[in-house]
């Protein structure tokens, strides 16, 4: 496709997205429309809002690479997603937090959580741990769309990185969460086609069945390499080595952790208190469903088959083509695509960003102005939402440079770190919110403080794949973790944080009950 046709698309494109930003604009006439959009918000456009906030580049371009290289096993976050981060979220999360949040009259998460608790301290502290942790994952997102556009379009990815931080910071400032919401259902939808278009055209291309595929995929398991066969992998059609280093990784870290997280995330909560009623609500459960099993489920299995058009065409698998796992999908769509569908491909990756990075600007920026300093522009006009446009140029300027600090093949790895961060710090108080009426606000207290601290120290300390990259722990102690045996090392710090956050807002609720009471 030539160059003029491209841009021409592109711009096309970018005046949908400021068109839509506007029209979000222009529906914007206070902090309530900015932060919940009145809480009037179409049920289908929130369904495809969530959906396309769940699943990012580091669904795509990650996850992908990980189908690519250890195997098919990633399948089985697909499943959890659906039933934890739909299923389960929508019916068991969804109602509840929306009645919790009209009761209150909370507007973001860490409101959410202070209003019910009666606890300032637990709202300040949500807002921190959302101002330390998110900016990372934001990151991650960045740099998966970055590096399909380099690899795809042989851009300078300082520029194509630059580009669309700015277009997203432009409807993420102006239009608020109507913006937001409003184009994450055009990037829903554009990633909805394009990766299950990808699915379609494999079996085409390579002239073969959904059968015949995955028993060719079967049949080189013999071609694993010897480091990957050391970690466990038995081949891209079967599970890993029951606890080997590599089980632990996927089934620990990046199924557990993604998988549980995404129940936890406050970017995702806080559209279940956009609705009127539950019966809406209800009404996105069979459009995220599927909007998951076909696009995630789609590259998932595509990453994997990958190995095969590689070893036909390359004479290689993936890994052994492409060493940084995180270029393995854009390198497929390159050889393997139809020229045309390049710009398409890069249309999908650039919502998949955008409808991820736009929902954690929001995220961020409300936690700044409407959480840390609620007060900040308001003197002359109480729904002034300057302080919120503040926090979300400020995140997206801290984003953008920790995007330059990032390592090869970390998109999935930090996607999950984050997300298992979320799961240990907010899950419990969040459940015990909607389901507990015995919980203190000492207790709570107490599970984000254990869940945070004991996640952190897990990775400083603990799990390897974090504690020997940062150093500390050999700094202070002269190895890379504190427990070396055999799989301490490998389990994913979501299995400790999590169970201690669960036992101290068990414990600590009914040591203070009494005094509470």
């Amino acid at each position: 496709m030539s160059t003029l046709v491209l841009g021409i698309i592109v711009i096309i494109y970018i005046f949908i997205l400021a068109w839509l930003g506007w029209l979000g604009y222009k529906q914007t006439k206070n902090s309530s429309d900015y932060l919940l959009g009145d809480r009037k918000i179409n049920p289908m456009i929130m369904a495809l809002s969530y959906g396309a906030t769940f699943i990012s580049t580091s669904a795509i371009v990650g996850f992908g690479g990980v189908a690519a290289t250890f195997g098919m096993g990633i399948q089985w976050l697909c499943a959890l997603n659906m039933f934890m981060g739909v299923i389960i979220a929508f019916i068991f999360f969804g109602g509840k937090t929306r009645q919790l949040g009209a009761k209150h009259d909370a507007r973001t998460f860490p409101q959410l959580m202070g209003s019910h608790y009666d606890s300032p301290l637990i709202k300040r502290i949500c807002a921190a741990v959302i101002f330390i942790g998110m900016p990372i994952y934001a990151a991650v997102v960045m740099k998966g769309g970055a590096v399909f556009i380099e690899q795809v379009f042989s851009m300078d990815m300082d520029v194509a990185l630059l580009i669309f931080t700015v277009i997203v910071a432009i409807y993420v400032i102006s239009g608020g969460i109507k913006g937001v919401l409003y184009t994450d259902a055009l990037q829903g939808i554009i990633m909805f086609i394009s990766l299950l278009f990808i699915l379609i055209w494999f079996y085409k291309s390579m002239d073969m069945g959904f059968i015949e595929a995955n028993r060719n995929l079967t049949n080189i398991a013999h071609l694993v390499p010897d480091h990957l066969r050391e970690l466990g992998h038995q081949g891209w059609t079967a599970m890993p080595v029951t606890g080997s280093p590599q089980w632990y990784t996927l089934v620990t870290s990046l199924i557990m952790g993604v998988g549980i997280g995404c129940l936890a995330q406050p970017q995702l909560v806080v559209r279940f208190m956009m609705v009127e009623n539950d019966k809406q609500l209800n009404r996105g459960i069979l459009i995220g469903c599927l909007f998951i099993f076909f696009t995630v489920g789609s590259i998932y299995h595509v990453g994997a088959l990958s190995n095969l058009f590689f070893l036909k065409t390359e004479g290689m698998i993936a890994s052994e083509l492409v060493k940084d796992i995180d270029r393995i999908i854009p390198l497929y769509i390159d050889k393997a695509m139809p020229d045309w569908f390049g710009v398409i491909f890069m249309l999908c990756m650039l919502s998949a960003s955008m409808s991820t990075l736009s929902a954690q600007f929001h995220t961020m920026g409300a936690a700044f102005g409407a959480d840390a300093f609620p007060k900040l522009g308001r003197s002359k006009n109480p729904n002034s939402t300057i302080a919120i446009r503040i926090g979300v140029t400020l995140f997206i300027v801290i984003s953008y440079t920790i995007c330059y600090t990032l390592n090869a093949s970390v998109i999935a790895r930090g996607t999950a770190l984050f997300m298992g961060v979320c799961a240990a710090t907010f899950l419990p108080v969040y459940f015990c919110s909607l389901y507990c009426k015995w919980v203190t606000k000492e207790g709570a207290l107490a599970s984000i403080c254990t869940g945070a601290f004991a996640s952190i120290f897990a990775m400083l300390f603990l799990h390897k794949a974090e504690a020997s990259a940062i150093g500390l722990c050999r700094a202070l102690t002269g190895q890379d973790v504190l427990i070396e045996s055999y799989p301490w090392p490998m389990i994913d710090p979501l299995l400790f944080a999590l169970p201690l956050s669960v036992a101290a807002i068990i414990i600590v609720s009914l040591a203070t009950k009494k005094t509470a009471k």
